[in-house]
C-alpha cells in the first residue's frame, strides 16, 4: 500500500504570496504570520515573492499570473472579507473562493486559501494571530505539506 503524507520541509522551494490590502489591519498580520512561518521552515527571503492587490476580488487574477510565470512552486492567497450591511460580502467571498478553487485545481502550482470570511473584525483578528491562531502561518505549513505530497506522487512515475 502506498501512502503519502505531507511534511513540513522546505526543499528549497520558491513561494508566492498574494495579499489583499483591503482590511490591512488583518491582512498585514496574516502576511507577517505567513512570512515568519516560512522562515521557520527554511524558506529564504529571496525565495519569497509578495504581490499586494487592492482587495480579495483581485487575488485570483494575480495568483494566476504569478503561477504562470514558472517562478514559484506554490502560492498562498491572503485576504480578509468582513461582513457588512450589504450583499457585497457574499459576492466577494464567492468570487474569491471560486477563482482560487479553480486555480488550485487547474493551475500549474498548488494554491493555499488564506482568505478569511468573517462576520466581524474581532473574528478576523482572532484568526490573524489572535486566540484562533494565524491563518497565514497555517497556510505556510499547508503549502509545504502540499509540495512534499506532490513530490511523492510525482516520484511514483520514476
Amino acid at each position: 500500500m502506498n501512502q503519502f503524507t505531507g511534511q513540513l520541509i522546505s526543499q528549497h522551494k520558491r513561494v508566492g504570496i498574494v495579499v489583499a490590502q483591503f482590511n490591512e489591519l488583518v491582512t498585514s498580520r496574516l502576511l507577517e504570520g505567513c512570512v515568519s512561518q516560512l522562515a521557520l521552515l527554511g524558506i529564504a527571503d529571496a525565495a519569497i515573492t509578495v504581490v499586494h492587490v487592492p482587495g480579495a476580488m483581485e487575488i485570483p487574477r494575480e495568483v494566476k499570473l504569478l503561477g504562470d510565470t514558472g517562478q514559484v512552486d506554490g502560492i498562498i492567497a491572503l485576504g480578509a472579507v468582513i461582513r457588512g450591511e450589504t450583499a457585497h460580502f457574499d459576492y466577494v467571498c464567492q468570487a474569491a473562493t471560486t477563482g482560487l478553487a479553480a486555480l488550485t485545481l487547474n493551475g500549474p502550482v498548488p494554491v493555499m486559501f488564506g482568505v478569511l470570511t468573517t462576520d466581524n473584525t474581532e473574528q478576523a483578528l482572532a484568526r490573524a494571530g489572535g486566540k484562533a491562531g494565524n491563518k497565514g502561518a497555517e497556510c505556510a505549513n499547508g503549502l509545504m505539506q502540499m509540495l512534499t505530497v506532490e513530490a511523492q506522487i510525482a516520484g511514483m512515475s520514476d
